[in-house]
């Protein structure tokens, strides 16, 4: 073979191994993995309230402490210019007890999202196929942009109130969301209705609907309903509207109020009653990329029959970046009222953390 041929033939195969290796870049460049992680250093600062005093006969009861409140790990494919692929872990820590009787209090990973995105199928729309985020309070999360130290409302009204308003932020389903125009935008979903953490526990489904309308840059006011049929023949349903104010650079105000209705919700003399909450909240950019404070004002109405039983909680902090986005020091305060006066109120301070990588 003479030596001309030799160093063509080579140069084709190393021109072929470098397509392939430029493929196999491509095709990985269409993949990303990324984690996100949340934990706070809490500090009590009263000691009196429901959630900060120690209970009766209770020894070393923790009053400052650190602790992992979320842990997401997220795989995603962009297999095609309209097909995407997410798989999320998230972690909690568990509540079992284990073999020996002790408390399982070790983080354990769990299915948050696992399904697929296909988008102008219809055209400016996208469709979500498995377990997937909801549209419940997605725009309210996106808005408030601090899930890091808070939930929002209704992501958040049981942990304040211990009342179980059925929403959840991703369950196991089909969605679409799109725009009909740069004025209007609109979200259907149907889901289990049991929440990402449950499998289906009765033939009904939950139907989920949402309009949002831009009548002029920087104003979106949001529309929201859900249903779902509960056993012995009752009925379920929320209603929700949210407002968005961005005509400020750098700064975003946002509100929502919902009402939620249950037919399995009755007091002792058999009166249906109502669930509500309000919360008003915003966020300014005091040197953008680096510093920003935020406050919100909540209000939780847990029986509309029952005296007395309202809850009050006001949050503000800053978000600092010292160095880079990935990670971000967040010191916020809690104070909560209460509307029963035997209820002392509650002061809390967290130094909330902030990784992404």
């Amino acid at each position: 073979m003479s030596g001309t041929l030799l160093r063509r033939k080579s140069l084709a195969a190393a021109t072929a191994f470098l397509g392939l290796f430029l493929a196999g870049a491509s095709l990985y460049a269409q993949q990303s993995f990324g984690a996100t992680i949340f934990f706070d250093y809490t500090h009590y600062l009263s000691d009196k309230g429901p959630k900060t005093s120690a209970p009766a006969g209770v020894q070393g009861f923790k009053d400052n402490f650190f602790a992992f409140r979320r842990a997401y790990f997220t795989y995603e494919n962009k297999v095609s210019d309209n097909l995407k692929f997410r798989f999320r872990t998230d972690a909690d820590t568990g509540t079992a007890l284990d073999k020996s009787g002790k408390p399982d209090d070790k983080m354990r990973p769990f299915i948050k999202h696992l399904y697929l995105e296909w988008s102008n199928l219809i055209p400016k729309s996208s469709i979500k196929i498995g377990m997937a985020d909801t549209i419940t309070f997605k725009l309210a999360e996106d808005r408030w942009g601090y899930r890091s130290v808070a939930k929002t409302l209704l992501d958040g009204f049981k942990d304040v109130t211990g009342k179980d308003i059925d929403a959840t932020s991703a369950d196991l389903g089909a969605g679409l969301t799109g725009t009909l125009s740069k004025e209007f935008r609109y979200g259907i979903m149907v889901t289990n209705g049991a929440g990402y953490s449950h499998p289906e526990g009765d033939g009904t489904k939950k139907l989920m609907t949402q309009v949002q309308v831009i009548p002029t840059a920087g104003l979106s006011l949001v529309g929201y309903a859900d249903y779902e049929k509960q056993t012995g023949g009752w009925n379920a349903y929320t209603c929700k509207g949210d407002a968005y104010l961005e005509m400020i650079k750098g700064l975003v105000i946002g509100g929502e109020y919902f009402t939620y209705a249950n037919g399995l919700n009755r007091t002792s003399e058999d009166r249906e009653y109502k669930v509500s909450g309000l919360s008003v909240f915003g966020r300014y950019a005091i040197a953008p990329d680096k510093l920003n404070a935020f406050a919100r004002y909540d209000r939780y109405e847990p029986n509309s029959r029952a005296a007395s039983d309202r809850t009050s909680l006001m949050i503000a902090g800053l978000d600092w970046t010292p160095v880079h986005s990935s990670f971000k020091l967040q010191p916020n305060v809690w104070y909560y009222t209460y509307e029963d006066p035997a209820k002392k109120d509650d002061l809390i301070f967290n130094l909330t953390f902030f990784l992404s990588f």
